[in-house]
């Protein structure tokens, strides 16, 4: 009987030793590192519910965030430095171009005062000091005579081919040495310096006759006929001489010029010119005949200058004289 009840008591403890036993694990399991436990394993397990593969393909906007933001900050950046490159580029070739505008300007003004300088020269004002007489108009009568007929007339004016060439200057104004005023007052004439040498001298002394210093001005239109007898200029020059004779009161001498450079070149810039002044020098030594021969041939060989340019003077020289 005692055996059996200690029996009984061995089956009845060991029953009560297996339900200790879920009992003690039931209190580990409500501790704080396994709640811990099981929330990371239900989170581990909605990972890959929610996130099938597990790879970081899904947390890549969490890692990348910031790189993204500086790519972004550096993309927004570079277009703001190259901005500022590209106009400082800008502003220096604006600045190349200023300069070279600059350049090309200066040297365009000095080219326009070099030919304003000439065409003052070459559009010297054929009128002479005096008043032009005025009065009314009367057509110009052809020439009836031929071209070698009028050349014949023209040349019997200053006594026929067998005249020596016409001088620059004369014996008396030779002679006679200016004064120091004189001289002074030909220094201050600047003379021209241009890539044209031919044109500087001529230029010269068309600035000396427009002072009116006319023996400088002949001797100076003198060396530039003796240096260069072709150039375009040389029918302005020998006009111009006869000018600064004629001005000076030297009328022959002057005749001789203007009438040898119109046979020099009837189409020439000054011939037309020459030949007017020639019959201003007829009518001046009292000469008509001559006179009127001149304005004959005037009117006839040069109808455009006698109705545009000259034709101020041209109608004043024949009303100094009555031709037939």
């Amino acid at each position: 009987m005692a055996t059996l009840t200690f029996g009984r008591i061995l089956v009845a403890g060991a029953a009560l030793s297996l339900l200790a036993v879920p009992v003690m694990a039931l209190a580990q399991d409500t501790s704080p590192d396994a709640r811990l436990r099981k929330i990371e394993a239900e989170v581990r397990a909605l990972q890959r519910k929610v996130f099938p593969g597990g790879d970081g393909r899904f947390f890549e906007p969490q890692i990348t965030a910031p790189q993204s933001e500086q790519t972004t900050t550096s993309t927004t950046a570079a277009p703001s430095t190259t901005a500022v490159t590209d106009i400082l580029v800008r502003l220096d070739a604006l600045e190349r171009q200023l300069q070279q505008l600059t350049a090309r300007g200066e040297e365009n003004a000095n080219a326009i005062s070099q030919i304003e300088g000439r065409l003052a020269a070459i559009e010297a004002p054929p009128v002479q000091a005096e008043p032009a007489l005025t009065g009314p108009q009367s057509a110009v009568t052809p020439s009836s005579q031929s071209p070698s007929a009028a050349d014949a007339n023209l040349a019997a004016m200053t006594g026929g081919a067998s005249q020596p060439a016409p001088r620059a200057t004369t014996p008396a104004a030779s002679a006679v040495g200016p004064s120091q005023e004189r001289l002074a007052a030909v220094q201050a004439i600047a003379k021209p310096q241009t890539e044209d040498p031919g044109a500087d001298e001529y230029s010269y002394g068309f600035r000396l006759w427009s002072a009116g210093f006319y023996p400088e001005a002949r001797q100076q239109l003198g060396i530039f006929l003796d240096r260069y007898p072709g150039h375009p200029m040389a029918t302005f020059g020998r006009n111009l001489m006869g000018r600064a004779f004629l001005d000076d009161g030297q009328t022959e001498e002057a005749a001789r010029w203007f009438l040898r450079n119109y046979q020099a070149d009837k189409q020439a810039a000054r011939a037309g010119d020459s030949l007017l002044f020639l019959a201003e020098s007829m009518v001046k030594m009292g000469d008509t005949k001559r006179a009127c021969i001149a304005l004959a041939e005037f009117g006839e060989t040069y109808p455009a200058l006698a109705a545009g340019r000259l034709k101020e003077q041209f109608d004043a020289d024949r009303q100094k004289v009555k031709c037939n």
